[in-house]
């Protein structure tokens, strides 16, 4: 309850204060300029990364020891995804799928660790991918990126000896936990036939999300080139994960940032951020599908859909 209200005050903090420095003309803005054309892409694009992040689960999850048809895995996600957009906090349709998931193999402690990690996982190659382009491209944060990119290497240097960890012969719950997430680690991430798809995945769902947001801001009217759009539109990806409702909040707040050191503005800042927040919702309506069948107790499954 503390979290949830928690993020309820950066969100409304953050879009008061933008109110108050912009006035509502850019959220207005970005309300009329959105188009159909738009809307058709950001679908199609989810098709795309939603089956990468439900195979992505499925690797992760069959690392850990459970099964999970890719049939299965997408209407799930889908729903987890709506769940995502429309609920505070950005993650409540995760813990939904981990406890749903774990439920159905009757191990919900193995269910909720299989979604945990592939999110970890996937936030990873984001950073990674992001810190990338930020090292070698104009941005507002370039001056600080060499720093970044070493704390980074430090990071991954001390995951990767944490995996090599062997299980210790303590019984304290610090070792317990510790070994435990060595060998999750060890046997869902870093086994040899799983890191490259996890990756090949992630990089996958990474150039979506950002093909959408570069979509978004050419609705919202912005002409600037890729060369300049590129490191905003990761930045902004990166931005998305900080605590939120339903995804808006600090997003729009460093949409506006962002756009404004990079001499775009911040209004067309606001009014992209808008954009991109109505192109994922309505992407997200399908995982709206997935729980009206939940309720009807219809059966979800989708038919055709490769479960290598």
């Amino acid at each position: 309850m503390t979290w949830r209200w928690v993020n309820l005050t950066i969100a409304g903090a953050t879009l008061a204060f933008l109110v108050w420095r912009l006035g509502a003309g850019p959220f207005l803005d970005g309300l009329r300029t959105v188009d159909g054309w738009a809307l058709a892409a950001a679908s199609g694009i989810a098709v795309l990364t939603t089956l990468c992040c439900a195979w992505r689960w499925r690797v992760v999850a069959r690392g850990l020891g459970v099964d999970l048809p890719l049939s299965t895995a997408v209407p799930a996600y889908y729903r987890s995804l709506f769940l995502n957009v429309t609920l505070p906090g950005g993650v409540l349709g995760d813990v939904h799928r981990g406890v749903s998931h774990g439920r159905d193999t009757s191990d919900v402690g193995r269910g909720l660790r299989a979604v945990a990690w592939e999110r970890s996982a996937g936030q990873v190659v984001q950073v990674v991918l992001t810190v990338a382009v930020l090292l070698v491209m104009p941005s507002p944060v370039h001056a600080v990126m060499p720093l970044v990119a070493l704390a980074l290497i430090a990071v991954a240097t001390g995951l990767a000896l944490a995996a090599r960890l062997r299980p210790g012969a303590g019984r304290s719950r610090w070792t317990r936990l510790r070994s435990a997430a060595a060998r999750d680690l060890r046997d869902a991430l870093l086994a040899r036939r799983a890191w490259p798809r996890i990756a090949l995945a992630s990089a996958l769902i990474v150039a979506g999300h950002t093909a959408t947001f570069l979509i978004a801001a050419r609705s919202a009217g912005v002409t600037a080139p890729l060369s300049q759009m590129l490191p905003l539109a990761l930045l902004v990806m990166l931005a998305a994960a900080l605590p939120n409702v339903g995804g808006w909040g600090p997003r729009e707040g460093v949409t506006a940032w962002a756009f404004a050191a990079a001499g775009l503005g911040a209004s067309l800042g606001v009014a992209t951020a808008v954009v991109y927040g109505l192109m994922v919702l309505v992407a997200s309506l399908p995982g709206a599908a997935v729980l009206v069948a939940a309720e009807l107790k219809l059966p979800v499954h989708l038919h055709g859909v490769p479960d290598g």
